[in-house]
């Protein structure tokens, strides 16, 4: 198994990727990995960076994931996937959830998280279950990563919300 988590973390990086699931490389298993590094963060304001709730954290590799979404807040962000590359939408998701499941070492985890590294998670189990953010993405924020970011750049989601309608 470390072979392919090798590989796995190797192929999020390149992309470059906050996070990647098994079957993005044709392998059926249910494991993803994930992390969140400040040079990822870069290209973002400070502001930006709080509106996502957005915390590096180091690499996580996880098995068997479980999620329970914790409480009703939800928060409505961009996203773009390694699956469909150059494009990106708003997708709706809990603020905060809690992963169980195994991690490399064949050892019982539990993590509960907010902000962006929830939405993370979120995506990739997603994954794990056959489903991609263009299935849950608000349909009208369809675009380019450049088309979004030329017409949006620089505005909050609120604003955003408020000029597609959603």
């Amino acid at each position: 198994m470390e072979a392919l988590t090798s590989k796995m973390i190797a192929t999020m990086r390149a992309a470059p990727g906050v996070g990647l699931a098994a079957p993005q490389i044709g392998i059926d298993l249910r494991v993803i990995v994930l992390e969140d590094r400040d040079e990822l963060q870069k290209s973002l304001t400070a502001e930006e960076i709080r509106e996502r709730d957005r915390v590096s954290f180091p690499t996580r590799i996880i098995f068997n994931p479980v999620l329970t979404p914790i409480g009703e807040e939800r928060a409505m962000f961009f996203e773009g996937c390694l699956s469909v590359k150059g494009y990106v939408g708003l997708v709706d998701r809990s603020l905060e959830v809690e992963v169980t499941g195994l991690d490399a070492h064949a050892a019982p985890i539990k993590w509960r998280v907010r902000g962006w590294p929830a939405r993370i998670l979120q995506h990739e189990v997603d994954h794990l279950d056959g489903t991609l953010y263009i299935d849950r993405m608000k349909t009208r924020s369809f675009a380019t990563g450049e088309h979004a970011k030329a017409l949006y750049g620089g505005k909050s989601i609120a604003e955003i919300r408020r000029m597609l309608d959603l």
